[in-house]
């Protein structure tokens, strides 16, 4: 008959795998002290291998004891070379402090917002020109992937004007001029793949 995991007893340390916990177990049933001290280094040679990845990692040793203690729920008695460290069943993980600020529009991203707040700031020159552009053309393509039926040039002015508060002189034209470009861009890449798909046709016919 099958025995399927569903009802088995809950292993522990479920990344060790059930083998494993079934070692510690045989491990717990040893009335011998040194037997079971030798299967017990065993055990953690083994469980080391599992994981060659973490080898370097500091006290990577000390947590594979950690771990086989929590395997045999501590009632392995054997001499542990670390003193061993209790985990608190009810302790719950940090949480992760996330970013207070909101995005204001999901579409252009955190990223893109501090890149707005820099342009508004940033002091008039070719550099900000340069940056205008840059920025106009992250948002056209981020709008664009984003829903391409509502990526409307006086939509993306709109918006810059908005997030730099008006201080930032641009127009319309400075959007068009990219949806050439990528346009442009598109159909010289079309070319491009048309050019090695009849060289790779020539080659065959050779």
């Amino acid at each position: 008959m099958i025995e399927y995991n569903t009802k088995r007893k809950p292993l522990p340390m479920p990344e060790y795998g059930r083998s494993i916990q079934k070692m510690v177990d045989h491990a717990l049933t040893l009335q011998d002290r040194m037997e079971r001290q030798r299967c017990a280094n065993t055990i953690v040679n083994i469980m080391g291998n599992m994981f060659p990845q973490f080898k370097d990692v500091p006290d990577f040793k000390h947590k594979l004891w950690d771990h086989l203690a929590v395997m045999s729920d501590y009632k392995l008695d054997i001499d542990y070379p670390y003193e061993i460290r209790k985990k608190d069943p009810n302790s719950k993980p940090t949480r992760i402090p996330y970013g207070g600020s909101n995005i204001r529009f999901r579409h252009y991203g955190r990223f893109l917002e501090q890149m707005l707040t820099k342009l508004e700031a940033y002091p008039e020159g070719p550099r900000k020109q340069q940056l205008l552009d840059l920025v106009a053309q992250q948002m056209k393509r981020s709008m664009n992937q984003w829903n391409p039926n509502v990526a409307n040039d006086a939509k993306l002015l709109a918006d810059l004007k908005m997030f730099t508060h008006g201080t930032v002189e641009a127009d319309i034209e400075l959007f068009a001029g990219i949806q050439n470009a990528i346009q442009n861009r598109g159909q010289k890449n079309n070319r491009m793949q048309q050019n090695n798909k009849n060289a790779a046709k020539k080659k065959r016919k050779k």
